[in-house]
């Protein structure tokens, strides 16, 4: 004769005592009974079982997050009853190439995976003694990002949208296009989407298969019809599932989230669920808490070659990069990558806005052995020129062209040449060798003598310049 262990009797014991429901959330008595974070099957009059995961638990009471929705369920004939001890996520070698939802449910029509490990998507901090610095260089193939806002292993470096802006198209030419370095280093791309439609997400799933790139991502899909409350799950379970390949079988990671204000949206829906005091503009005091413990999974750990990088995609309301969503990333992360409204009018792809653009970790990601020994310099030079063309535009539209010196008018001249030729390279993909390259055949549009933030050495070695334009009559 054998006996169940307590831990055995809670698995299977339903408990009847549903209070009441508030949006996506219920309400128990007697919370003790389940620690924070488990989750729990929902059963209702009809047989249906839904999971939520217990949010909170006091000696009063639990609240639960119900993850496919409070629809239908009756207070007076609905049970609970624990099934896990916290939200875990199957992670193997083989999820590469396969599509889930946002919670881990397989939506390819194949069989779900074997998992070698079920691993807690709240994931682990990294100790600090054991980071490794962030370092090596990923080529996107985007010139704008390759050459100035540099992609380091290891770093976590967001994208700031618009609404209207081709964010997803930007994301979309990451995963297409997106390498290390090293030609034997094994490399991943796991896509988090959140809140996107269905259109979207055909257009992504097209798009990887199409582009030859489904065989190498793994991606997680929570939709807009989906429950918000799954789009908390989404990024976790991703970045679960990036660190089991990175740490356990020695990937080089790249980790794309879209949207992350789908994402806050959510948190807000929620903590309203809770009738939690509000902060700015409505979202809950501690998301910034709650952001970095998204932000912060990416890195390297000393003795353990593989990485997780991550670009998260984020749409700022009304173009506002003070908006706490955008703002708090800012924080958190090692920079930003910003698409301008400016150029996409003018009809630029992609249209990232070097000048508000920061990758504070660059350094540690170019120079001789990484990219090229005059990166750095050439960055900065680069930067300087476009910035002087962009004041003698604005200067142009007060004073008019007439009043712009010779020397002001090749500024103009390379301001408009840089937009055209280095930001808007359309869809096809450059090595940083071209991307620097380019960069030296606009410089030629300046005058030598002006080009004080490179050396002499490297103004003898890369810099020609270019030949006037003939002068019409």
């Amino acid at each position: 004769m054998t006996t169940d262990t307590p831990a055995t009797n809670l698995l299977h014991k339903e408990y009847w005592d549903l209070t009441y429901i508030s949006g996506p959330l219920i309400f128990l008595k007697n919370g003790e009974r389940f620690p924070t974070g488990a989750i729990l099957d929902i059963k209702l009059q009809n047989g249906e079982i839904r999971q939520g995961q217990v949010l909170e638990a006091t000696t009063t009471h639990a609240v639960v997050q119900v993850l496919q929705g409070t629809q239908t369920i009756d207070v007076e004939r609905t049970s609970v009853s624990l099934k896990n001890d916290g939200a875990r996520v199957a992670c193997s070698k083989d999820v590469i190439g396969r599509t889930f939802n946002g919670t881990g449910t397989p939506l390819d029509g194949l069989p779900p995976v074997v998992a070698e490990k079920e691993l807690d998507i709240t994931g682990q901090a990294i100790n600090p003694v054991s980071r490794n610095k962030p370092k090596d260089f990923i080529e996107t193939g985007v010139s704008a990002i390759d050459g100035f806002n540099t992609l380091v292993r290891g770093k976590t470096i967001p994208i700031f949208s618009g609404t209207g802006l081709p964010a997803n198209e930007v994301a979309n030419l990451i995963v297409q296009q997106a390498r290390t370095k090293g030609e034997s280093e094994q490399f991943v791309v796991v896509f988090g989407a959140m809140g996107i439609t269905d259109r979207e997400a055909a257009y992504f799933m097209r798009s990887f298969e199409e582009g030859g790139q489904g065989s190498r991502v793994v991606a997680f899909m929570n939709k807009a019809n989906d429950p918000a409350i799954e789009r908390l799950f989404t990024p976790r379970c991703a970045l679960t599932v990036a660190e089991y390949l990175a740490f356990e079988h020695d990937y080089q990671v790249l980790v794309i989230l879209t949207d992350m204000t789908n994402y806050c949206e959510a948190l807000r829906q929620i903590s309203s669920a809770r009738e939690e005091i509000p902060g700015r503009r409505g979202y809950p005091g501690y998301m910034y808490t709650d952001l970095s413990t998204i932000y912060e999974r990416a890195g390297r750990i000393h003795g353990k070659p593989g990485s997780v990088t991550q670009i998260p995609i984020l749409t700022m309301p009304d173009d506002d990069i003070t908006h706490p969503i955008p703002d708090l990333t800012g924080y958190i992360t090692e920079g930003q990558i910003v698409l301008g409204r400016g150029l996409h009018r003018q009809g630029v792809f992609p249209p990232v806005d070097v000048l508000p653009c920061l990758s504070r970790l660059m350094n540690n990601g170019i120079g001789e052995g990484l990219t090229r020994e005059d990166h750095g310099s050439w960055k900065n030079q680069l930067y300087s020129c476009y910035a002087q063309g962009s004041d003698i535009r604005k200067l142009m539209a007060i004073v008019g062209e007439d009043a712009l010196t010779d020397m002001d008018r090749k500024y103009l001249r390379f301001g408009q040449a840089f937009e055209k030729e280095m930001i808007g390279q359309g869809f096809s993909r450059r090595t940083i060798e071209e991307t620097l390259d380019l960069g030296w055949k606009l410089l030629g549009l300046i005058p030598s003598s002006e080009l004080t933030r490179v050396s002499k050495a490297q103004i003898a070695k890369y810099y020609k310049a270019a030949e006037e334009p003939a002068a019409t009559a």
